[in-house]
């Protein structure tokens, strides 16, 4: 059976395996910090809410209202209402965190 490595030599064979175990190895590396640091976030996003019940409040609304015009902007595109672009509204309070859907 041909694939594409059969023209390959053998020590060119193996410098693409030893590249791809590389890559993978870096790519778990990366998974496996990115998790780290989302736990952090969310763990640090707990306490910050513990401690701020009014903070929790308002996260807990702002939260309901964004849901509500993902409903409705989502209700839109169902009866064909491909135009409508609607601002996130946490992007309304935080520019960075996110554009138009």
């Amino acid at each position: 059976m041909y694939n594409q490595y059969d023209d390959l030599s053998f020590s060119e064979q193996l410098h693409l395996t030893e590249e791809e175990i590389r890559r993978r190895h870096n790519q778990q590396m990366f998974l496996r910090r990115n998790a780290q640091l989302l736990q952090q976030e969310l763990e640090l996003e707990a306490e910050l809410l513990e401690d701020n019940p009014e903070l929790a409040q308002a996260v807990h609304a702002f939260n309901l209202q964004e849901i509500q015009a993902q409903q409705q902007g989502s209700s839109g595109v169902m009866q064909g209402d491909s135009t409508r672009k609607e601002q996130s509204v946490w992007s309304r309070f935080f520019p960075g965190l996110g554009g138009n859907y």
